[in-house]
């Protein structure tokens, strides 16, 4: 994370004094002047959502937003800095701070349609801390500026995003009123040598970013932005659900104490809905569907501050 950080701190900032070097203004409207780069921090609040294996909608699940349960909306908010050519391309850093849910027993109104997902009964929650650099490109400026070479601008911008992100889960199930985390109790196997095909995950990892936004200039200095953004992770443990059920013999061989008695309670939880349920005595059942990776995904309203706008004065030009 920190090496990727001082490598976009020194790529604005070569950027920037490249710029000034060129010193070149031109007229944004009758007050104010605008340099070709311009710099933008800002803030921003909004929802968190995911698409996992838990949770959903009727039926066996289905792809995309058709599985999307609004149920699990959750918060989130971020910081960013970025820095803008011409209205049409934008570089930004950004951290985001939020959290992700999902449940099966959300499926109660729809139980007899999900095939026993219901009665799996799995649950998981994690906060989610990311750091992206993100790409904006502004379609609208990038005509004007191919088709005028002047950067004159409408208040309004829709624009499409893309980036790279690196990010920390850690998911958790309750268990009684406590929450534990899933990940050192390997509940599907995840590292043992009966599993090799189970590597245990990492819980920092990178995702991309794609998304679209729209932008609003609400005066020279403040602009809005309302921007959906969806992450494509390289895991299917997000949530720590992933494919079979494993023999629980096993979580004796590599955990004690407490764990194994968070492991034993926590890989299985078919019983509660149905006491009579045999809890898996030799493991092999269908737990989640591996053929399907996790995902994220954000909407938020962003306020951000315009910074290296001039404004005209009668005494000449003075930084606003």
């Amino acid at each position: 994370m920190i090496k990727l950080g001082h490598l976009i701190l020194i790529a604005v900032l070569s950027l920037s004094f490249g710029q000034k070097a060129a010193a070149q203004f031109y007229f944004r409207d009758n007050n104010f002047y605008d340099s070709p780069l311009l710099f933008e921090m800002g803030g921003s609040v909004g929802i968190m959502n995911c698409l996992t294996d838990v949770g959903g909608n009727k039926g066996m699940g289905k792809p995309l937003i058709k599985d999307l349960n609004i149920g699990n909306i959750q918060m989130n908010g971020s910081i960013y800095l970025s820095a803008m050519y011409k209205y049409a391309v934008v570089a930004r850093l950004e951290g985001t701070i939020g959290k992700i849910k999902a449940y099966d027993s959300i499926l109660s109104p729809v139980k007899e349609s999900t095939l026993g997902r219901y009665e799996r009964n799995l649950q998981f929650s994690s906060k989610i801390t990311e750091l992206a650099l993100t790409f904006e490109f502004h379609p609208l400026f990038i005509f004007i500026n191919w088709l005028t070479r002047e950067g004159s601008p409408p208040s309004l911008s829709p624009y499409i995003t893309a980036g790279v992100g690196y990010f920390k889960f850690n998911p958790q199930a309750k268990l009684y009123s406590n929450w534990i985390d899933l990940e050192p109790l390997h509940t599907e196997g995840q590292g043992f040598v009966e599993f090799l095909d189970r590597k245990q995950y990492q819980l920092t990892q990178i995702n991309f970013r794609i998304g679209a936004g729209l932008k609003y200039e609400l005066t020279p200095a403040i602009n809005l932005r309302a921007e959906l953004v969806a992450r494509i992770l390289k895991t299917d443990y997000l949530d720590d659900i992933s494919t079979k059920y494993i023999d629980p013999k096993l979580f004796s061989k590599y955990l004690t104490g407490i764990q194994l008695n968070n492991a034993l309670a926590l890989n299985d939880r078919r019983s509660k809905f149905n006491p009579a349920f045999p809890i898996n005595p030799n493991g092999g059942q269908r737990r989640g569907n591996p053929l399907n990776n996790d995902s994220y995904f954000t909407f938020n309203i962003k306020i951000g501050v315009t910074i290296g706008r001039e404004k005209i004065s009668r005494r000449g030009t003075y930084n606003y």
